[in-house]
C-alpha cells in the first residue's frame, strides 16, 4: 500500500500526472501574498520545536481543535507546554478527514520532514521528536525552508508606519529569496474608532515627517510612506475590506469628516462610507501612478465572538464568511477609477463562494490591453475557499466566464513557513482539473503540450512573474 501522500496524490488520470510532473512540479514559487513575520526571515529564525512553527498563530488548526472539544488552554494558553499543545492537535487530526487540514498536515509533514506516517496519538511523539530535531538544522530554519521549497519571491503584509528594517536587512544580506513588503493601509482608513485612529495618525505623522492637521496632510503623509515602500521594493498594495465603497463625495465633505473624527466624534454610517470611498480612491491613484498592483480581499465578518476577541484579540479563529451585496458598489468603485484612467492592475478575492461568477464577470468589464494580458484578476480561492473544492470552483467560474490561461495562480496567505505546500496542492488540483477534461474529451488530447506550457506552467509560475514584475 502506498503512503497517503505519494507522487501522484490528487492526480486521478495519467494525463493529470504528466501535466503535473512535466510542467508544474519543479516551478519556483512566487508567494505574492502572505503574512510571514519579516523579522524571522531577517534573523533566519530557528524554531524551537514543531509546535512553534506549526501551531502558533494558525487559526485554521485552532478552530478545528475547539470544534473537537479541546480546551482553550491547550490551544492558546500560556500554562501548557508546546508538547501538550501538539499532543492535542495530534488527537484532533484523525477527526479532520475531508477538511483540507488533513491533506495539508500530511503534505507538510512529507515535504518538509520526509514523514510518511499518519499523524495520530500513537505516532505523535515520534513525529514531534523527529521534526523538532530537523528544525535545529540549517536546512530547516526560516530561510532554509524557503530555499527548500524553491521560493523565489515572498510578499509580506505591512502597515504604512512599518520601518521595513527587516526587509532591508534581508536584501542587504544578499539572501537569494526576494522578500518584498506589501502596502496594507487598513488602519489609515479605520475611522470607526476615533481614539485609536487619532493615535495611528500620530504614528504616521512621526514616521513620515508630515504634520497631519487636515485631510490633505494625511494624503501627503501617506504618499511619503508609499514612496518609501516603493524604494524598498514594494509593488503591491492590499486592502482587507468588508465591502467595496463607492459613495459620492466632495473635498469639503471629506475635510469636514476628517476634522470630526480627529475631534473624537463618532461618525455616521454615511460619513464613514464617504471617507472610506475617498481613501480607497486616493490609495488606488497612488498605486496607478507608481505602477503597482492593488489587491482587494473582501467579504469577511471578523471577530464574531466578542468574549474571545476581548481575551485573545483579532486573527484568532473567530471570523466567518459574510453575505453583503457588493456587485453595484464594486462596479461603481472600479468605474470611478477607470473613468479617470487611473485603474491600476487589480486582483479581487471574494470570501463567499456565491460571488465566484459575480467577480469572474466583473473583471471582464475593466480589462485593458494596454496593460498586457489579464489586467484585472480574479484572485485564487481565499481563506475558507483555499481548499480543493474552493479552488476548483474558482477556476471553473474563471474558465467559463474569462480566461483561465491568464490567471496568476496561488498564494499561501499564511503566517507559517510550512505552508508552501499549498502551492503544490493548488498545482496538483489544477493539473487534475485539466487532465480530467482531456481524458474525458472536453479538451483535445493533441494539445497536451500546449496546455502544459501555456496553462499549467504559466498559471503555476509564469503569469505571476510577468504580471507583478518583481
Amino acid at each position: 500500500m502506498k503512503p497517503f501522500i505519494h507522487e501522484n496524490f490528487l492526480l486521478q488520470t495519467p494525463v493529470a500526472q504528466r501535466l503535473y510532473h512535466e510542467y508544474a512540479e519543479n516551478q519556483p514559487i512566487i508567494d505574492y501574498h502572505c503574512h510571514l513575520n519579516p523579522e524571522y526571515v531577517a534573523n533566519d529564525h530557528k524554531f524551537e520545536n514543531l509546535s512553534r512553527i506549526w501551531l502558533e498563530g494558525d487559526h485554521y488548526k485552532w478552530r478545528a481543535m475547539r470544534t473537537n472539544g479541546i480546551d482553550e488552554s491547550f490551544i492558546t494558553g500560556r500554562n501548557t507546554s508546546d508538547w501538550e499543545k501538539f499532543e492535542k492537535w495530534a488527537s484532533t487530526v484523525p477527526y479532520c478527514m475531508r477538511n483540507p487540514l488533513y491533506h495539508w498536515t500530511h503534505l507538510e509533514l512529507k515535504t518538509a520532514f520526509g514523514v510518511d506516517r499518519l499523524l495520530n496519538p500513537e505516532s505523535a511523539k515520534e513525529i514531534y521528536d523527529h521534526c523538532s530535531a530537523m528544525l535545529q538544522t540549517p536546512e530547516r530554519t526560516a530561510r532554509g525552508l524557503m530555499l527548500h521549497y524553491n521560493v523565489e519571491v515572498v510578499c509580506t503584509t505591512d502597515d504604512p508606519v512599518d520601518s521595513l528594517e527587516h526587509h532591508l536587512k534581508t536584501r542587504q544580506d544578499g539572501f537569494k529569496v526576494k522578500m518584498l513588503p506589501t502596502w496594507r493601509p487598513d488602519k489609515a482608513m479605520a475611522v470607526e474608532a476615533p481614539v485609536a485612529y487619532k493615535a495611528y495618525l500620530e504614528k504616521l505623522s512621526e514616521v513620515s515627517g508630515v504634520e497631519i492637521r487636515k485631510f490633505a496632510d494625511l494624503i501627503d503623509a501617506l504618499k511619503v510612506r508609499h514612496a518609501f515602500f516603493g524604494e524598498a521594493g514594494c509593488r503591491l498594495s492590499d486592502h482587507g475590506i468588508e465591502e467595496f465603497y463607492a459613495e459620492d463625495y466632495t473635498s469639503a465633505e471629506i475635510e469636514g469628516i476628517f476634522d470630526k473624527v480627529c475631534g473624537g466624534s463618532v461618525l455616521t454610517e454615511e460619513e464613514t462610507a464617504k471617507f472610506k470611498t475617498a481613501m480607497l480612491v486616493e490609495f488606488a491613484i497612488m498605486d496607478h501612478d507608481a505602477g503597482w498592483t492593488q489587491q482587494f480581499h473582501y467579504g469577511a465578518i471578523r471577530n464574531n465572538n466578542t468574549r474571545m476577541f476581548m481575551q485573545l484579540g483579532p486573527d484568532t479563529g473567530f471570523d466567518s464568511i459574510g453575505d453583503l451585496n457588493v456587485a453595484k458598489k464594486m462596479s461603481r468603485f472600479l468605474d470611478m477609477l477607470a473613468s479617470r484612467d487611473k485603474l491600476a492592475k487589480t486582483v479581487i478575492y471574494n470570501l463567499n463562494p456565491r460571488d465566484n461568477e459575480l467577480v469572474a464577470t466583473m473583471i471582464g468589464n475593466f480589462q485593458d490591453g494596454r496593460y498586457g494580458a489579464g489586467k484585472i484578476q480574479f484572485g485564487s480561492g481565499w481563506w475558507f475557499l483555499d481548499q480543493k473544492d474552493g479552488m476548483e470552483k474558482q477556476m471553473t467560474a474563471l474558465s467559463n466566464l474569462g480566461l483561465l490561461s491568464r490567471f496568476v495562480g496561488m498564494l499561501t496567505d499564511s503566517r507559517s513557513f510550512l505552508s508552501y505546500p499549498r502551492h503544490e496542492y493548488f498545482r496538483r488540483t489544477l493539473c487534475n482539473l485539466l487532465g480530467n477534461d482531456i481524458e474525458n474529451g472536453l479538451l483535445p488530447a493533441s494539445e497536451i503540450d500546449f496546455i502544459g506550457k501555456e496553462y499549467v506552467s504559466r498559471i503555476a509560475y509564469g503569469n505571476a512573474r510577468d504580471y507583478f514584475k518583481f
